[in-house]
């Protein structure tokens, strides 16, 4: 099966398999929801790092020298914290969102810069699959995990971001879903950038590398430890290590 279609088939798992989960979750009553988000997103810092420490770098550091993948991934965590900085890139991960509140979220024209944000983040993650496939299907695999493991937690705060906004969930799952395609323009963005520049793969591996680890860190790990998000400790690490376990058997 040509590289190209299994690229863009991860993609569409990782993409909108994410989304098709949160939708799942908004039919369930919203304490019920809350209550499992702790846990989705425990799991996913697991397949992040796992991921990203286990698969990426190792893969990138077959090719490129320890300073080269080392400086790759510092720049992939500071594009990301720029693009935080100035583009709606951090998403909300449950109904109750605080993250978005100087673009008014509340109003359509904050839900379409989160919609934006939305946008270029799948096609960051369409284009991190893309590479991952290009280096190994089984690497394509645990990325896509990753990808999706991220995305569910992700899509329920933007979903309730849109909703919140006026638009019904017919509305909201669409433009989502349109949001969400980009991440097929990414992978092929790279498929075909990997024709004519094949020796920057590794370095596109250690950049998303630096993606995973920065969404871990900054993103997801600090909504683990505010006391909105009540989970236990140990059922925290129990499932960031089964999200670590995951990629390790992919």
């Amino acid at each position: 099966m040509p590289v190209i279609v299994v690229a863009v088939g991860l993609t569409v798992l990782g993409s909108l398999g994410g989304l098709a989960i949160a939708s799942l979750l908004f039919l369930l009553k919203p304490r019920t929801r809350s209550n499992l988000i702790p846990g989705l997103i425990s799991y996913a810092v697991g397949t992040l790092l796992g991921v990203a420490l286990l698969a990426l770098l190792p893969e990138a550091l077959t090719t490129l020298e320890a300073t080269a993948v080392s400086g790759t991934l510092l720049a992939g965590i500071l594009v990301f914290f720029l693009l935080e900085k100035f583009i709606i890139w951090r998403h909300c991960h449950d109904d109750n969102c605080d993250v978005h509140d100087q673009s008014s979220p509340s109003t359509r024209g904050g839900a379409g810069l989160v919609l934006v944000g939305g946008a270029l983040h799948s096609f960051a993650d369409g284009a991190i699959i893309g590479a991952a496939a290009i280096a190994s299907i089984p690497l394509g695999i645990s990325t896509t995990l990753a990808v999706a493991a991220h995305q569910v937690p992700q899509e329920v705060g933007d979903l309730a971001i849109l909703l919140g906004a006026g638009y019904s969930k017919r509305q909201a799952l669409l433009l989502n879903a349109l949001a969400a395609a980009t991440g097929i323009l990414g992978a092929v963005a790279v498929y075909g950038a990997s024709g004519w520049l094949p020796h920057a793969m590794p370095y596109v591996l250690a950049f998303a590398a630096g993606n995973f680890l920065y969404v871990a860190m900054s993103d997801l790990i600090p909504g683990l430890h505010r006391g909105t998000i009540d989970v236990g400790a140990t059922r925290q690490v129990l499932l960031i290590t089964a999200g670590i376990s995951t990629t390790l058997f992919l």
